[in-house]
């Protein structure tokens, strides 16, 4: 607001800027960008570099990078598995720091087991193929016979998993280890039918689940037929 002298009179005149100059200027304050906004930091945030994954000044604590690893994990890079996962150019495979027949079969078969949950690589790989050649070594039936009941229910927990590549990978480790303990897998074998049971409505799967238990079977005998078809009535057994 200005005032203006008139005479000497001391008469004065008023004049305050019409609301169309008022909403103009406010318009034009309001618009003005924020250097904050601009600035470097914010360009960070929005768009974060490769090399921040690196710094821990720049990791946040309550991401996704500060949750504590699984047990698979965790003992995988402490070197409790002994075996490291070697990229080849065409397939990955592991190399072991000792042959595979001169390792004790407890705890490393139900480490292994534990691990088929991973989800991320390289710990989806080195179970999956660990538990594999495990069971490839001489002997492998006394050793993993007794850890059966102990085994099972990982192998349970994998084939519940709402993951589908996690149940596939349990339910391969399924098949190799019914070939190497053989009936001794009956006695356990309904805690685990109940799973495939619920997958087999997913038509994807019903193949693949089929041909499974038709190696529970072959492998098996008659005593797991008994027991699938008590489970899974509309399974047809290799025999018909």
């Amino acid at each position: 607001m200005r005032i203006v002298a008139g005479g000497r009179h001391g008469n004065y005149e008023q004049r305050t800027p019409s609301s169309a100059q008022i909403k103009c200027r406010t318009t034009v304050h309001q618009s003005k960008p924020s250097s904050s906004a601009n600035s470097p930091e914010s360009a960070r945030k929005l768009h974060p570099r490769p090399s921040d994954k690196l710094n821990p000044k720049t990791v946040n604590p309550f991401g996704e990078q500060s949750r504590a690893p699984s047990a698979f994990a965790a003992i995988y890079s402490k070197g409790g598995i002994p075996c490291r996962l070697v990229h080849g150019s065409v397939k990955h495979r592991l190399q072991w720091e000792c042959p595979p027949d001169n390792l004790p079969f407890d705890p490393l078969l139900i480490t292994l087991a534990e691990g088929l949950r991973e989800t991320k690589h390289p710990y989806t790989f080195v179970s999956k193929e660990g538990f594999r050649e495990l069971l490839l070594v001489q002997g492998a039936a006394e050793k993993a016979v007794p850890l059966l009941p102990r085994l099972i229910p990982v192998l349970k927990a994998a084939l519940a998993h709402s993951d589908d590549g996690v149940f596939e990978r349990g339910l391969d480790a399924l098949v190799q280890l019914s070939v190497v303990v053989g009936p001794s897998l009956n006695d356990q074998l309904k805690h685990l039918l109940t799973s495939l049971s619920k997958r087999l409505r997913d038509k994807k799967f019903k193949e693949p689940i089929t041909s499974a238990l038709q190696k529970l079977e072959q492998h098996g005998g008659r005593g797991s037929l008994i027991i699938i078809k008590s489970k899974i009535p509309t399974y047809c057994s290799i025999c018909c």
